[in-house]
């Protein structure tokens, strides 16, 4: 079916010319147009038109603009429980490394989902997901990570796997079982790290309920040697690889992500500039989570330093129940303004194309390209500096997902 998207405001394409990332520099290109009509057949983007009438369907899009579908790159979307106490907590004045070593933080969330069954993680996705497609989310990472023993982490992402099945838009699994250590490991963190590479991998593979593995590098959690192991393991099984690593402590995990790959190293609130090459040379994706910094009123990542740089740079919510509780994109846009002197232009980039390397999407997702997907978040507005300028609003008014509307005001 030809489908015409027509008579947009703004069309921000996000062009990146067949490189399918924006490097540096390049996240202020958004190749804006305006009198132009999107033509898509069958899901797909096929051209850009002034005036055409050869069309099955019209989607009236006057007075509005049009991005590529957003992209959330690292999400925590699947977990139970509520971690409103340990706010109060940080409000208080105790830190989140703290929390985490008197038995809070991850393992609180662990305990709830011990307790849930498959089926209560999914209905508790639900309507997380319904709330980030409606903010125009067509793609979106989810990590395990909250279960932290081989049937936990396999009922996490099992409820992930149900959310890929019923919904339109992409969605990429990450088996995290190396978030933290648990507590019946607390004094064996050998023994764990076995369970993760022998047991974990192993059958998390044969299922099939992961594309990724991740490796939460801290001093808190795992250390750069027991990260180079799973991920080794990891590589053998066939997943490819994410990284938190320097959110407190710089501890090598950067160089690990570069040996084994890995498509995105996340968080780099204590990036050292030692590594800048590493990141450069692997053309590794940097994803910043401001959300973070504000939710524990901690420090920003760099993201001048790290664009100025020319590496490539995304962004994303956390959204997870203790360190970034917010799940609002227009917020965390508006916070990588503020706090992160990211000019508008490089926040649409990094929460579109950027964001959809960092994931692995990047040739059929994240920009407004003939022969991409057809994926479009569209805005009520005729501006497209009005949707970070709006803090905190939601002003998508339609997500577009392979050229089928899947949400409408």
């Amino acid at each position: 079916m030809k489908i015409l998207f027509s008579n947009p405001s703004q069309i921000v394409t996000i062009n990146t010319s067949g490189k399918n990332c924006k490097p540096g520099s390049e996240l202020n290109d958004i190749d804006l147009l305006e009198g132009y009509s999107i033509l898509t057949e069958n899901g797909i983007i096929t051209d850009f038109v002034k005036e055409y009438s050869n069309y099955d369907k019209i989607v009236d899009l006057s007075g509005a603009v049009v991005t590529p579908g957003i992209v959330d790159c690292h999400t925590h979307t699947a977990f139970a429980g509520s971690r409103a106490d340990e706010f109060r907590m940080k409000i208080a004045g105790i830190d989140y490394e703290t929390i985490a070593k008197q038995g809070g933080g991850i393992i609180s969330t662990v305990n709830a989902v011990r307790y849930s069954t498959v089926n209560d993680i999914f209905n508790l996705i639900k309507p997380r997901l319904d709330y980030f497609v409606s903010q125009g989310v067509t793609s979106i990472e989810i990590k395990s990570g909250y279960g932290l023993s081989v049937n936990d982490e396999l009922k996490l992402l099992k409820a992930i796997k149900t959310a890929k099945e019923t919904y339109d838009i992409n969605i990429v699994s990450t088996f995290l079982g190396a978030h933290t250590l648990p507590l019946e490991y607390k004094n064996n963190r050998e023994e764990y790290v076995d369970l993760v590479i022998n047991k974990m991998i192993p059958v998390v593979a044969k299922q099939n309920l992961a594309e990724y593995c991740d490796v939460f590098c801290e001093e808190t959690a795992f250390t750069a040697e027991e990260t180079d192991m799973i991920f080794k393991a990891a590589t053998q099984y066939g997943l490819k690889i994410k990284l938190h690593t320097d959110q407190f402590h710089n501890i090598g995990g950067i160089d690990i992500a570069a040996k084994h790959k890995a498509d995105s190293v996340d968080h780099l609130e204590v990036f050292n500039d030692n590594d800048i090459d590493f990141l450069k040379k692997n053309q590794i994706v940097s994803v910043l989570l401001p959300g973070v910094s504000f939710f524990l009123n901690y420090d920003y990542a760099p993201a001048r330093n790290l664009i100025d740089n020319d590496l490539l740079v995304a962004l994303s919510t956390d959204y997870n129940p203790g360190s970034s509780h917010i799940a609002n994109i227009s917020m965390i846009m508006s916070l990588a303004a503020i706090k992160m002197k990211m000019s508008m232009e490089e926040i649409l980039s990094a929460f579109t194309i950027n964001a959809a390397k960092a994931i692995g999407l990047e040739k059929i997702t994240g920009s407004i390209e003939i022969g991409k997907q057809a994926d479009f978040a569209i805005f009520n507005t005729d501006n497209y500096s009005d949707i970070i300028y709006n803090v905190g609003k939601n002003m998508n008014k339609m997500t577009v997902k392979k050229g089928k509307i899947i949400y409408s005001l």
